[in-house]
C-alpha cells in the first residue's frame, strides 16, 4: 500500500447501524436501601434521635430577658432585626459574628473531612437525618427492601393503597412538623402553634410553613440521594480536602478478589486454592447502601460515608465464619502496605493538612471570642444635613445639624454623655431647645434606636479650613460599657 494511501477505519460504524444516538440521560432508579444492623447503624440512629430532639425542643425553650424582650431561648427575629440566642444578643451591626460563625462551621467541615471522609454528609447532614426518618417510616409501613420493591411492582389494590396513603400519611406529618418548627426558630414558638391551630396566622407564616413542609416533603420522600449527587456541591469540593491518610470507606480488595458466590458444599481451602477472596459477591453492601453504589469499585464522589456496607459485609463475614472488616474505614496508604503485604504504617492524625485547618480553626474561633468578649452594647451612627450644607448666624458662627441614631443593645435603659472630639469650641444643643452646652445629656430605652436632632455651633475663626474632620463621642453615665465613637465632618464656608 502506497505510504500517502489514507488510513481506513476498521472499527464498525455504530452510528449507521443505529441513526438514533443513545440518550446522555438516564432515567432514574428507585433506590431500597436494606435494613442493617451494627456499631455504624447504631451511631447514626442515636445521632438523628439527638438532632432532631434538638431541633424539636430548642424553639420550646424560656429565656428571661427581662419586661418587654422575647424569653424563647432562641429566636430569629427578622421583624425586630434581633438575633436571640439564649444570654447572646445580636444585632444588624453583628453581622460579622454570623460571619466568623459560617467561616468557623467551613473549616470544621474541612477538617473533619480530611480526617474521617464525608463523615458530615453520613451521619450529620440534615438532608441525611431527615432521609432517614423518612425510609424509617416507609420501612415500618411497606416492610423491609424485597417488600417495598415488590409493592412498587404490584398493581392497584386496596392493601397496595391503604399502605401507600399511611406511609404518604406519615411524611406528610413529618413534614408539617417540620415547616412548623423551622418557621418557630423566626418568631415566638407558643403564640405560632395556638395561631395555626385557630386557623388565624398570617398568610406570610402559614405560607412559610407549608414551604419547608413541601421541601421536606419532595426532598426527603422523593429526591433522597439525587440531592447529594445533582444539587449539593460538597462530593465535588471533597476531594480537595482528602488526601491519602484520610479515614474513609474502603473495600479490602486485596482480600476480596477474586469474587464468587459461596456454595455449600465448598470449603475454605477449595476457594482459596481457586483464587477466590473472602468477598462472595453477595451484594448486601449494594442493597444497604442509601445512595446504591458499589463500595468495591473504589472511593467514589456519591459515596456520604455512612458506613453501612461496612456492617452489612461484617455481618456477612460473622455468618460464613471469615474476619470482619472486609469493607472497613481505612486509609489508602495503609491499603497500599496491606496489599503488598507490608505492615502499615501507623495512622498520621497529625499531618500539614491538619494542622492547617486546625490552626485556622483555632485563630478564627479566638477572634471570635476576643470580638464577643469586647462586643459593646452601645453604637451611635451621625447624619450631617445637607440641605443646607451650613448656617451663618448672625453672631457670625456657623451651625451645621446632625440626626443622631443610638442603640443601647443592653437589657436595660441607659444614660449617655454626647460630646465632639476635634472642634474645641464647639457649642451643642438639641432642636427645639435653646440650651447650649458642651456636651449634651441623652438617653435611650433597652433594646431600643432612640433618635435625635442636634445643632452643633462654631466660630468661624475657629475653623482653621471649610471642612474638619470631628469624632462623634457617645460614653454611658456610670462606666456601663465603653465610649461609642461616629466620624463626621463640620462645613463651613
Amino acid at each position: 500500500m502506497p505510504s500517502d494511501a489514507p488510513i481506513i477505519s476498521r472499527r464498525p460504524n455504530h452510528a449507521a447501524d443505529n441513526p438514533d444516538p443513545p440518550s446522555a440521560y438516564a432515567s432514574h432508579r428507585k433506590i431500597h436501601p436494606k435494613a442493617v444492623r451494627g456499631r455504624y447503624r447504631r451511631l447514626k440512629t442515636w445521632l438523628g434521635i439527638v438532632l432532631l430532639a434538638l431541633f424539636a425542643i430548642l424553639p420550646w425553650l424560656r429565656w428571661d430577658r427581662g419586661p418587654g424582650l422575647p424569653d424563647q431561648a432562641v429566636l430569629f427575629d427578622l421583624g425586630s432585626q434581633r438575633f436571640y440566642i439564649f444570654a447572646l444578643q445580636l444585632w444588624p451591626q453583628h453581622v460579622y459574628y454570623i460571619t466568623g460563625v459560617m467561616i468557623i462551621a467551613s473549616i470544621g467541615l474541612f477538617l473533619a473531612t480530611a480526617l474521617g471522609g464525608r463523615v458530615w454528609c453520613g451521619f450529620t447532614c440534615p438532608q441525611t437525618v431527615w432521609t432517614d426518618l423518612f425510609v424509617w417510616v416507609e420501612r415500618r409501613v411497606e416492610g423491609d427492601r424485597g417488600d417495598r420493591i415488590r409493592l412498587d411492582k404490584h398493581p392497584w389494590t386496596a392493601g397496595w393503597l391503604a399502605k401507600k396513603t399511611v406511609k404518604h400519611a406519615g411524611w406528610l406529618a413529618i413534614s408539617l412538623v417540620t415547616g412548623f418548627l423551622g418557621i418557630a426558630y423566626l418568631t415566638d414558638a407558643p403564640s405560632l402553634a395556638i395561631d395555626l391551630l385557630r386557623f388565624d396566622a398570617s398568610a406570610l407564616a402559614a405560607g412559610s410553613v407549608l414551604f419547608i413542609a413541601a421541601c421536606t416533603y419532595a426532598m426527603a420522600g422523593f429526591m433522597r440521594e439525587q440531592m447529594c449527587f445533582y444539587v449539593c456541591p460538597w462530593p465535588r469540593i471533597q476531594a480537595a480536602m482528602l488526601d491519602e491518610e484520610s479515614q474513609v470507606v474502603t473495600y479490602q480488595d486485596w482480600r476480596g478478589e477474586g469474587r464468587a458466590p459461596l456454595r455449600k458444599s465448598e470449603g475454605w481451602d477449595t476457594r482459596i486454592h481457586k483464587g477466590y477472596g473472602d468477598c462472595i459477591d453477595c451484594g448486601q453492601c449494594v442493597h444497604v447502601c442509601p445512595t446504591g453504589i458499589d463500595i468495591r469499585d473504589g472511593i467514589q464522589m456519591e459515596c456520604i460515608g455512612c458506613g453501612l456496607c461496612v456492617d452489612a459485609c461484617n455481618d456477612v463475614m460473622a455468618r460464613i465464619g471469615r474476619p470482619g472488616d472486609l469493607i472497613r474505614f481505612d486509609t489508602l496508604t495503609a491499603q497500599a502496605a496491606k496489599a503488598a503485604g507490608t505492615p502499615p504504617a501507623r495512622y498520621r492524625l497529625i499531618r500539614p493538612r491538619t494542622i492547617v485547618y486546625g490552626l485556622m480553626l483555632v485563630v478564627v474561633a479566638g477572634v471570635m471570642a476576643i470580638a464577643l468578649a469586647m462586643k459593646s452594647s452601645n453604637d451611635v451612627s451621625v447624619l450631617r444635613d445637607r440641605a443646607p450644607l451650613f448656617v451663618t448666624l448672625t453672631d457670625g458662627r456657623i451651625q451645621n445639624a446632625y440626626t443622631i441614631k443610638i442603640a443601647n443593645m443592653s437589657l436595660t435603659d441607659r444614660h449617655y454623655r454626647l460630646s465632639l472630639s476635634g472642634l474645641p469650641q464647639a457649642s451643642l444643643s438639641l432642636s427645639g431647645d435653646g440650651t447650649e452646652a458642651g456636651e449634651l445629656s441623652l438617653s435611650a430605652r433597652a433594646n431600643a434606636v432612640e433618635t435625635y436632632r442636634i445643632q452643633v455651633r462654631v466660630p468661624q475663626s475657629a475653623l482653621p479650613q471649610s471642612s474638619t474632620p470631628v469624632t462623634v463621642v457617645l460614653t454611658p453615665d456610670s462606666g456601663a460599657g465603653q465610649p461609642a465613637r461616629h466620624g463626621s465632618v463640620f462645613l463651613a464656608p
